[in-house]
């Protein structure tokens, strides 16, 4: 079984910024399997599907990402699962555009999506993958990451999604360790 979950705001406004990157691989995830988010019993939307033969739960918090640990805290107990089977794909604007990064563990790294995660947790031992949004010189951060991918970046972002995708599947059949060797080399 694997847990995943997508970070992101809800709303139209939100819809294509660059901190609604996790929402965007969750939903290319979902079209992937052919699944359809439905309503959770908390401030989430999720789906659950097998692949593979194994179980694969896909959430989004619909809480705006300073909140997601209210959303994930919920899943997490109802569905009791263990962290290590849980993996969070948010934004990261120290990585650079397009490049992915899977990890063990770690702390929020200045996200406060993975903040209040950690939070509502109690631990920063869970997988993520971090998904590059760039930063570019001279912007103030939070501008930044609400801001919309150019046109020229989007076949980059789309790239990126894709592996993204295929990172979690991959994880869903090995595990952590199996899965990072062969997605962090590129």
């Amino acid at each position: 079984m694997l847990l995943v979950v997508g970070l992101g705001n809800p709303g139209k406004k939100y819809l294509h910024t660059r901190h609604n990157v996790g929402f965007m691989t969750l939903d290319h995830l979902a079209d992937h399997l052919s699944v359809s988010f439905r309503e959770g019993n908390g401030p989430y939307a999720y789906f659950d599907t097998e692949w593979e033969g194994k179980k694969l739960i896909g959430v989004k918090p619909l809480t705006f990402m300073n909140r997601s640990g209210i959303a994930v805290g919920m899943v997490v107990r109802e569905y009791r699962i263990p962290l290590s089977r849980m993996v969070v794909v948010s934004d990261d604007f120290h990585l650079p555009l397009g490049k992915i990064r899977l990890r063990k563990k770690g702390s929020a790294g200045g996200h406060q999506g993975l903040a209040s995660i950690i939070q509502a947790l109690g631990t920063e031992e869970f997988p993520r993958l971090r998904m590059g949004i760039g930063l570019k010189p001279g912007m103030d951060p939070v501008d930044y990451v609400l801001s919309k991918f150019s046109k020229e970046e989007r076949p980059i972002v789309l790239e990126m999604i894709q592996r993204g995708m295929e990172a979690i599947l991959h994880f869903l059949q090995y595990d952590i360790d199996k899965t990072m060797t062969v997605f962090n080399r590129a």
